[in-house]
């Protein structure tokens, strides 16, 4: 009977395959291919260097197995597997020895932490229908500029994947692949980026896609994207991501906080919010530098407050003090405490990951006065799929 052993694995429903762990990992341990990332059992020495890199917590997955999953095996896979059931193998002198299942499986959730999870109405996503072996070849609708400012020139993209199925939900990502090879001659890898449209598309019905992108200097995949022309063709995978969803739940109340291209699924829900006619209400703390290069700004005007109550928040704006999220999020402190106690509220954080030490500072300070322990408060909406971020 074999030993049972710590198995890291990696879950491939949740997995946005932006490949950030498998450039962190020392050992060179984690590897993909046209479908899966996956670990080598072999090689990984549970170092943890990958865990607080993933953007989606996708990597922070262990499993005590009696022989490691092999990686043909874990290519393979489209849905984590479940905790085997494995008997402990006696000792020597015939008698059962401590249980060394269980310790391992403590062990291993000590590692695990608070995992993301999807919000009980949401919809059942669809994962990596489009690989990097078989993408999804789409054309170029449109291409708008959508900020006023030379430093920051964010694009609204509108895709279409014409007759090809691509069924995907708002909070999902997909995948661009820029065209031409890197430095050692291999195609470039996709790159991320959040859908910004409803499910049933840009248009109603049509089933389009779009996406927010910002331009970045010497940025690949921004350039690529920011450049295209109407009827231009691209490769794109996905989608990805299976927590970061949207309650279908018509009475459930969002909290949306978000920076720059953050905004991007935040747009997506308050438009499915809008076609479905839910009733719960959303609050939406978004920040920017200035009205100039704050996405959607025209177009968030037109939003009721009836679906969308918005708070923008701006820190480089003449003759006035320097204002981040974090600092409005105190001064309406009433408003997010109230809904902070609300069993319907759900909370999304999306942008730049600099944001979260302040939101964190200011959920802290909030929930200090309801009486409240943030952590525990967190770590217990996290786990009934109430409690979201994604930043990059």
């Amino acid at each position: 009977m074999n030993t049972p052993v710590k198995q890291h694995l990696i879950d491939p429903e949740i997995c946005i395959r932006c490949y950030t762990c498998e450039m962190t990992c020392p050992l060179n341990a984690i590897e993909h291919d046209d479908n899966n990332v996956v670990v080598n059992a072999d090689l990984c020495n549970f170092c943890m260097d990958c865990v607080p890199v993933c953007p989606t917590g996708s990597i922070d997955e262990w499993r005590v197995v009696a022989t490691p999953y092999s990686l043909a095996e874990q290519y393979e896979m489209e849905e984590l597997p479940g905790q085997q059931d494995i008997e402990a193998a006696p000792t020597s002198a015939g008698e059962a020895a401590d249980d060394p299942v269980a310790a391992l499986l403590a062990e291993a959730h000590k590692g695990a932490g608070g995992k993301a999870r999807a919000p009980v109405s949401a919809g059942k996503p669809v994962v990596n229908m489009y690989t990097l072996g078989k993408p999804a070849k789409m054309s170029v609708q449109g291409n708008y500029r959508l900020t006023d400012d030379p430093d920051h020139d964010v694009r609204h993209i509108i895709l279409d994947p014409g007759a090809l199925p691509f069924p995907v939900l708002e909070g999902q990502s997909v995948g661009i692949i820029p065209p031409g090879e890197d430095a050692d001659g291999k195609p470039h890898l996709p790159r991320l980026y959040s859908v910004s449209s409803p499910r049933d598309g840009e248009r109603p019905g049509y089933k389009n896609i779009s996406l927010t992108v910002k331009r970045e200097d010497g940025g690949l995949a921004s350039n690529y994207l920011c450049d295209l022309a109407q009827g231009d063709a691209v490769n794109v995978t996905g989608p990805f991501g299976a927590t970061f969803l949207m309650p279908n739940a018509s009475d459930a109340r969002m909290l949306l906080i978000c920076t720059g291209t953050g905004s991007a699924p935040m747009r997506a829900f308050t438009m499915q919010r809008q076609r479905a006619a839910a009733s719960g209400g959303m609050t939406m703390f978004f920040g920017a530098r200035t009205p100039n290069s704050l996405p959607y700004f025209g177009p968030l005007k037109k939003v009721p407050e009836s679906l969308l109550k918005q708070h923008l928040v701006f820190s480089r704006l003449e003759d006035a003090d320097k204002e981040y999220v974090q600092d409005r999020i105190i001064a309406e402190q009433d408003e997010v405490a109230e809904m902070l106690s609300d069993a319907k509220t759900h909370i999304y954080i999306c942008g730049l990951r600099g944001m979260e030490d302040g939101v964190e500072k200011a959920m802290t300070s909030i929930a200090e006065s309801m009486g409240e322990q943030w952590t525990a408060l967190r770590d217990a909406m996290r786990e009934d799929g109430r409690y979201h971020v994604e930043t990059y």
